[in-house]
C-alpha cells in the first residue's frame, strides 16, 4: 500500500488537546495514520492537494437496518405501528438471501457516499445462516468498517439468542474480515424474560462483543433490575432509543460505562419521542448517533446531528423562556459537541474507540474530505459548524482503512447502475406485497396489526409509570 499524503486542509482532528481545526498535513501508512503536522515531507508519497476543503473523522452511524434498504421511503408516513406492522410483521419473512445482500450493499454504499465509514448494522432478520452470510458477504464487498449485529425475528420472551450462529459467524465469515467485528443484537430486558436477557448479555460478555438492544414506547420492564443484580451492565452494553427510561436509570447505565444511541428523525415522526440525549447529558454522558431505518428517514448522520442539536437547543431555549420570559442566553450545546456524537461518541458505543473516532498517529485512516468551495458552504469560517451542516453533495471523498471508497464525489469500484437494478428488483416485489388489495392480504394485514397494537400496549404497561421532567442546560 502506497504512502498517501493529504495536504492543506483544515482539518478537525475531533483529538483531545488539539485546535478545534487547523491547517495540516496528514500522513497515512499502511492503512493508518502515520502523522499529522503543518508541513510534512512527501518523500515517496502520493500527494493528495486539499486546499480548501475541511478533513474530518469518519463519521460512524451507530444503528440502521441496512438490510431493509429496498423498502427505501415505502413507510415515509407510517406510524411505529405500521412500521412494525408492514416491515416485520408482513415483508420480513418474505426475504430472500439476495434480497440481504443487495439491501446491505446498497445500504452500506449510500452510507459511504453520505460521508460514513462505520456502521452498526443491526441485522436482525437473520432467517438462516445464508441470510447472515448475504449480508456479510455485501458488508466486505462495499468496503465499509461495521459491526455486524447478528439478530433473528423476535421470538417470545424466553426465546434466547442464537449464540450458536453467532459463534458460527465469529470463527467463520467474520473471522479474517479486517473491517467487520461481530456483535449481538438481542431483544433485551423489554422484550424477554429476566433469565432470558441475563443469558443473552453473559454470552456477550464471554464472547467480548457489543449487545445492542431496543429500548422504547414503555418504562423500564423487570429485567433491567435483574440484569443490574446480576453485574451485567457496562461498556459491552448498547440501548438504542432510551425511551421511558427515568434519569435515575440513565445515570446509573452511563455511570457503568453502557452506551445509548438516539436514532432522532425516526424516533420524533415515528413516535418514540425520545428525550435521551437530555437525560444524557445531565448524567454528564453523551449519545450515539444513528438513522435507523430508510424505510422511513434518510440514511445522513449528519442530518441525525444537526436534528439532535437543534432539538436539545430548542428545549432548552423553551425551558428558559418558561421560566425567565427570554430564550437562553447562550446555546446549550455546541457544534463541535454534535459532530462528536457523529464520531466520537460513535465509536464508542461500537467498542471501536481505540481505532476510529478522532484522528490522530496510529489510528485507522478513517476520513472523510468536505469540498467547502460549494456555495452553500463557502466561505467556511468556523469549519466545524461547516461540516456538521455538509450535504452528501459536499462529500467529496471517503477513506476507510487507508483505501478511498469515494473520490472526485463519486463512489470507488462500485457497480451504481447494477446496485439500482437490483435494489429496484427486490423491492418492487415486497411493494406489491405491501400494495395488495385482496380478502386474504387484506385480513392479514387486519391481523397484524391488530397483534402488534396488542404487543405495544402490553409493552407500554410493562415499566413503571414516568414523572415528568424538565429540560435544561447540563451543568
Amino acid at each position: 500500500m502506497t504512502r498517501t499524503l493529504l495536504r492543506g486542509a483544515r482539518v478537525v482532528t475531533m483529538a483531545p488537546h488539539r485546535p478545534d481545526s487547523e491547517v495540516a498535513d496528514i500522513l497515512i501508512e499502511r492503512g493508518r495514520i502515520a502523522a499529522i503536522a503543518e508541513r510534512i515531507d512527501p518523500a515517496g508519497a502520493e500527494v493528495v492537494e486539499l486546499s480548501d476543503r475541511i478533513v474530518i473523522p469518519g463519521l460512524v452511524n451507530a444503528h440502521l437496518h441496512t438490510w431493509q434498504s429496498a423498502l427505501r421511503f415505502a413507510g415515509g408516513d407510517w406510524s411505529l405501528l405500521e412500521y412494525l406492522a408492514n416491515t416485520h410483521g408482513h415483508v420480513a419473512r418474505r426475504y430472500t438471501p439476495d434480497d440481504m445482500h443487495i439491501g446491505t450493499l446498497a445500504g452500506a454504499l449510500n452510507q459511504i457516499n453520505c460521508g460514513t465509514t462505520t456502521i452498526g448494522d443491526w441485522c436482525h432478520n437473520c432467517l438462516t445462516p445464508e441470510h447472515a452470510d448475504a449480508a456479510i458477504d455485501a458488508l466486505n464487498a462495499a468496503g465499509i468498517r461495521a459491526v455486524f449485529f447478528h439478530g433473528t425475528p423476535h421470538g417470545g420472551p424466553t426465546k434466547p439468542h442464537d449464540t450458536r450462529e453467532v459463534d458460527r459467524l465469529i470463527h467463520g465469515p467474520l473471522a479474517n474480515s479486517r473491517l467487520l467485528t461481530p456483535g449481538m443484537a438481542i431483544k433485551g430486558p423489554q422484550l424477554s424474560a429476566p433469565d432470558t436477557v441475563i443469558g443473552d448479555l453473559t454470552a456477550a460478555v464471554e464472547r467480548g462483543v457489543i449487545a445492542s438492544m431496543h429500548q422504547s414506547a414503555g418504562g423500564p420492564a423487570p429485567g433491567w433490575n435483574a440484569v443490574g443484580a446480576a453485574g451485567l451492565w457496562g461498556p459491552h452494553a448498547n440501548v438504542v432509543h432510551g425511551t421511558g427510561l427515568t434519569d435515575e436509570w440513565v445515570k446509573k447505565l452511563a455511570d457503568a460505562g453502557v452506551s445509548f444511541t438516539s436514532t432522532p428523525e425516526n424516533e420524533l415522526g415515528q413516535g418514540h419521542c425520545t428525550a435521551i440525549t437530555e437525560q444524557l447529558l445531565r448524567a454528564g454522558a453523551a449519545p450515539s448517533l444513528g438513522t435507523d431505518t430508510e424505510t422511513a428517514v434518510s440514511g445522513e448522520v449528519l442530518t441525525a446531528a444537526r436534528i439532535t442539536l437543534a432539538r436539545h437547543r430548542g428545549l432548552v431555549h423553551d425551558h428558559e423562556l418558561r421560566r425567565t420570559g427570554l430564550s437562553a442566553p447562550a446555546v446549550a450545546a455546541t457544534s463541535k459537541q454534535a459532530l462528536s456524537w457523529a464520531t466520537m461518541h460513535g465509536a464508542r458505543a461500537l467498542g471501536l474507540a481505540d481505532r476510529i473516532g478522532h484522528l490522530a498517529p496510529g489510528m485507522q485512516a478513517d476520513l472523510v474530505v468536505i469540498d467547502a468551495r460549494a456555495l452553500n458552504l463557502w466561505p467556511a469560517h468556523d469549519a466545524i459548524a461547516a461540516a456538521l451542516h455538509a450535504s452528501t453533495a459536499n462529500i467529496e471523498a471517503v477513506m476507510v482503512a487507508g483505501n478511498w471508497r469515494k473520490r472526485c464525489h463519486a463512489l470507488v469500484d462500485a457497480d451504481v447502475d447494477d446496485v439500482r437494478d437490483r435494489l429496484q428488483y427486490s423491492g418492487e416485489r415486497f411493494s406489491r406485497k405491501l400494495r395488495a388489495t385482496g380478502p386474504v392480504a387484506t385480513t392479514r394485514r387486519r391481523v397484524v396489526r391488530t397483534v402488534v397494537r396488542r404487543h405495544l400496549r402490553r409493552q407500554s404497561r410493562s415499566g413503571s409509570a414516568l414523572p415528568p421532567t424538565s429540560v435544561e442546560a447540563p451543568h
